[in-house]
């Protein structure tokens, strides 16, 4: 069977937004009033705000949140005056960040779309980009990366959260049960890499379709696009197992020279 994974993952998430994952829950009205007055933070990864460092002046800049719908980040950085866009394949998740836009006032431009084709922007639109935790939703993350470098200015940056791929290793049935049990080769994909038993088991329309990707196309995929690496740091979830033990997630600040 052959399965669309733009409009499975598109489903997916929408169901999510319903759910209430942790990762669909807007920005409060208390948190856009403290980022007007300079008070602020976002999340890449679970749990670790990006260093303020890592951000030029956000008042007037051009940012593009790309696969980041959900009504957390995108609202932020418009109440700290940046010209916002989100991008995002999931209309429950862009209609988020339209909730907050409206609540508070705020002006975001949203666009759905996959994260792969940002064809509907010209080059060099952008001076930063904000891609958490999301390009394990896609088979390939390359041509993200080379999307990204397309539609970024000259001296932007790209900040990206990514899954270190070693938590797709493990025996997903274990793993529920604290046990890490070394499975699953890399890269991974949902879609090759489980057997039809466990596709039954793991795989329902409320989850979107996941694939680990080799740290060779998170992070040299950057810099074969043309990126310099100039920030990384690496975090944990306390609700993973793997925690316990290293972190699971990696951020990086890449800059077009």
């Amino acid at each position: 069977m052959t399965i669309d994974i733009v409009q499975f993952n598109k489903r997916a998430w929408d169901r999510q937004v319903q759910q209430g994952n942790r990762w669909t829950i807007p920005a409060s009205p208390e948190e856009i009033e403290r980022a007007r007055r300079g008070d602020w933070h976002v999340l890449l990864t679970p749990t670790r705000p990006v260093p303020t460092s890592w951000f030029p002046p956000l008042s007037g800049l051009d940012l593009l949140c790309l696969a980041s719908g959900g009504g957390q980040q995108g609202p932020i950085f418009a109440a700290a005056g940046a010209n916002v866009t989100v991008f995002d394949n999931s209309p429950g998740q862009l209609a988020q960040d339209r909730m907050v836009a409206g609540r508070d006032s705020l002006d975001i431009q949203t666009v759905e779309g996959d994260m792969v084709d940002l064809s509907c922007f010209p080059d060099n639109s952008f001076d930063l980009i904000f891609h958490p935790v999301s390009n394990t939703f896609v088979p390939a993350v390359r041509p993200v990366w080379q999307e990204a470098y397309r539609v970024l200015r000259s001296g932007g940056a790209l900040l990206a959260g990514f899954n270190n791929p070693v938590i797709y290793i493990f025996d997903f049935a274990l793993y529920e049960e604290g046990v890490l049990q070394a499975k699953y080769a890399l890269p991974y994909s949902d879609l090759t890499s489980l057997s039809e038993e466990e596709k039954e088991r793991f795989l329902h329309e409320d989850a979107p379709l996941e694939f680990g990707h080799l740290l060779e196309d998170q992070i040299g995929g950057q810099i074969d696009a043309g990126f310099l690496i100039a920030g990384f740091y690496e975090d944990g979830d306390p609700a993973e197992p793997l925690s316990n033990y290293m972190p699971g997630y990696i951020a990086t600040r890449a800059v077009k020279p």
